[in-house]
């Protein structure tokens, strides 16, 4: 049955619908990057909140700026912005269809429509899920790049902006002119300090088109930190013959493991929802459940990609199942990377380590490493050396996450060990590529890659254990490397 409004009361009883009128829901939340993890996290506590009776004014309309959105808009409109949510808990699996979704802005060069949306005073939260590579940042330094060509051109044309953060400002400037609200500006992407990297993107773009604006949405706009987490694979055949199975045809389904956190920053210049009667976490404390879930659930997802990728091992429950891998989360996470980060209120880092531990052992998630090792040069600079400079900084061990290097390395050669191919995976694949392959013979070529290790070639404790790991990986191999880490 084609899933649509029209057909919502005639699913099969097993699936949960909506329960609340969607014809009354008006919208409050425009949601830039409307991906699988959007639809699955921020949209399903909206969605909770409506069946609870909440929150009918603050209906998410969807926007993109690429004009790849707009494929996901059609598929999106022909369903009436439904989406179904398949829960993956090993114990049993459940379907819901969520329906906070209300509408989705049409992407057209110049997005003068979505500027015209963003600029109505109904829309009082502008939310992002855009990934960090989204943020326009440099690698090494993780500030704002304003040289790049997509920011000079919405410098240079700001009516007629490529970038999301660009209609923003054309839109806040609207709003201003008009004497209306600012809206929040809500990151929801992993990336440490979202809110403040946002606000960092927004008023840097702001203050080289016009310092007047920029201060105006410095003192009146907010841009909460926040946290978020579920794993969410992406959705292929797989994925579309489960939905089908259970008797809904729905061509953007997407599935999530049975585990959900938000933790948000209460900074809203303009309202919000009750975030937390749907289960988010309101706490000043957002950085600490930051850097907890960064540095050993996403730093720990690279840890394990880059040798199970050189090994053939498609999904990432798949390398939970391999002993040697296994053993090298565990060690990394509790050895080298626990030490510089704090416990959260319930949870323990030792706790959060056996927490990782079965989400990603999930057989029902079928989460590939092609996905999770994607985009290394911003994953491993954002979630993985902030760890090694502490450990460093700190003079506590670092073998293991010179190991995670020296296996990443190894993996952008572009061979497994059994002589297949490993397709590039990474917006800088052929730079990453060229490194790897020269950092054979000399490992030292790997690390000079500035742009992503900054002064950590010069670290000698950290340059030596990464060219030992890299020569014994090449040699001997990577299961021989796991076993030398776990011997000590």
């Amino acid at each position: 049955m084609k899933l649509s409004n029209a057909t919502l009361n005639d699913l099969p009883e097993a699936i949960t619908r909506p329960t609340y009128d969607r014809s009354e829901l008006t919208p409050g939340i425009v949601h830039i990057g409307l991906g699988n993890f959007h639809r699955a996290h921020q949209a399903w506590y909206l969605h909770r909140l409506m069946q609870a009776g909440q929150a009918q004014d603050w209906a998410i309309v969807g926007a993109g700026v690429r004009p790849y959105d707009e494929a996901m808009r059609q598929k999106m409109a022909a369903q009436d912005y439904l989406t179904t949510l398949i829960e993956l808990d090993p114990a049993g699996s459940s379907a819901e269809v969520v329906g906070s979704m209300i509408d989705y802005v049409p992407i057209v060069a110049g997005n003068r429509p979505l500027i015209e949306k963003l600029a109505d005073p109904a829309i009082r939260i502008v939310a992002l899920t855009v990934t960090e590579g989204g943020y326009f940042l440099d690698p090494a330094t993780k500030n704002f790049d304003p040289a790049h060509p997509d920011i000079q051109h919405d410098i240079a044309t700001p009516e007629a902006p490529k970038t999301a953060f660009g209609a923003m400002i054309a839109a806040l400037r609207t709003r201003r002119a008009a004497g209306d609200r600012p809206f929040t500006c809500q990151s929801c992407d992993n990336l440490p300090g979202n809110g403040d990297k946002l606000r960092e993107v927004v008023l840097g773009l702001a203050g080289l088109m016009d310092p007047d604006l920029a201060a105006w949405i410095e003192e009146n706009s907010s841009f909460p930190n926040s946290m978020v987490d579920c794993i969410v694979p992406a959705t292929g055949r797989k994925e579309l013959e489960l939905v089908r199975s259970l008797g809904v045809e729905d061509d953007v389904p997407v599935t999530h493991e049975n585990f959900r956190q938000w933790v948000i920053e209460d900074d809203f210049c303009n309202g919000r929802p009750g975030w937390e009667t749907a289960g988010a976490t309101i706490s000043a404390q957002v950085h600490d459940y930051e850097a907890m879930k960064l540095r050993m659930l996403n730093g720990g997802h690279q840890v394990i990609a880059a040798p199970a990728e050189i090994l053939g091992i498609e999904t990432i429950a798949g390398a939970m199942a391999h002993p040697g891998i296994k053993a090298l989360l565990r060690k990394v996470a509790l050895d080298e990377i626990a030490p510089h980060v704090h416990d959260v209120p319930g949870m323990s880092t030792a706790q959060y380590v056996d927490l990782i531990d079965r989400r990603f052992s999930n057989p029902k998630i079928h989460d590939t490493v092609r996905r999770v090792a994607f985009d290394g040069s911003s994953r491993h600079t954002g979630a993985v050396l902030p760890g090694i400079r502490d450990s460093l900084a700190a003079g506590t061990p670092v073998e293991g996450l010179a190991l995670s290097q020296a296996l990443w390395c190894r993996m952008c050669a572009g061979t497994r060990e059994d002589g297949a191919s490993i397709e590039p995976n990474d917006p800088v694949w052929h730079q990453l590529n060229a490194a790897a392959l020269a950092a054979r013979d000399a490992p030292q070529t790997w690390l000079e890659q500035r742009q992503f290790y900054g002064a950590l070639a010069e670290n000698a404790r950290f340059s030596q254990a990464f060219a030992t790991w890299l020569s014994l990986i090449w040699a001997d191999g990577v299961e021989a490397a796991l076993r030398r880490y776990q011997q000590g």
